[in-house]
């Protein structure tokens, strides 16, 4: 049987591969995984039958049998546990992967989130300049440790891993908005080097295609 993820029938991002189905679509094709797309609009999100596979009314979500998973982070990790490419064999080298995953999720993209929907929603506020001067502070912080971490290496931790996946996916939202990148020549390198990766490219011009055949209509 086929997976089947889901994904906005029309997505906010306008094809630019920064919704979090992209992490799906690039996770499965680094495994060499094929995959059905079931689009959905924002009214059918949050409709009982979606609701019944995503319970926030989100996407994506994964579908294998009747194994049915929700959040990209935890979709990501399931596809690396069961597929080669994505986790190392060693033990070791497999947990640090792990880690990262983790951190590029919980340490390094609440900022980056947040400051994309404080632009958005709160401009207007007699806040903005304040919190936006806030995080702006606190993703420099973490810019700064992850670029001190990297290096002159290529990835995060030897060879590509779901680490790097989900963490290029992160930095990738922050370019779109932010030349805060512009400071971390290593870090633009590093996002390159994912971008370069044939997996990617695919998983990118998937997305891309949806937005185009909506737009079209």
């Amino acid at each position: 049987m086929t997976i089947t993820i889901t994904a906005f029938e029309q997505s906010p991002d306008r094809g630019k591969g920064l919704a979090r189905d992209m992490r799906v679509r690039w996770a499965l094709e680094e495994a060499g995984q094929p995959y059905d797309v079931r689009l959905l609009s924002f009214k059918a999100m949050k409709e009982p039958a979606h609701l019944a596979l995503q319970p926030f009314g989100q996407i994506p979500t994964y579908e294998d049998g009747d194994l049915v998973l929700f959040e990209s982070g935890a979709i990501a990790f399931h596809i690396a546990e069961r597929h080669g490419g994505l986790l190392p064999d060693d033990a070791n080298a497999r947990a640090r992967a792990i880690a990262w995953m983790f951190a590029a999720l919980n340490t390094v993209e609440p900022p980056i989130f947040d400051r994309s929907l404080v632009r958005i929603l709160e401009r207007d506020e007699p806040w903005y300049e304040q919190r936006l001067r806030a995080l702006d502070g606190t993703i420099r912080n973490r810019l700064a440790d992850l670029s001190r971490h990297l290096g002159d290496a290529d990835w995060l931790d030897g060879a590509f891993s779901a680490g790097d996946l989900l963490m290029v996916t992160v930095l990738l939202r922050l370019k779109a908005s932010s030349d805060m990148l512009d400071d971390y020549p290593n870090l633009t390198a590093y996002i390159a080097r994912a971008e370069a990766r044939p997996a990617y490219k695919r998983a990118f011009e998937a997305q891309l295609a949806v937005f185009k055949a909506a737009s079209a209509v």
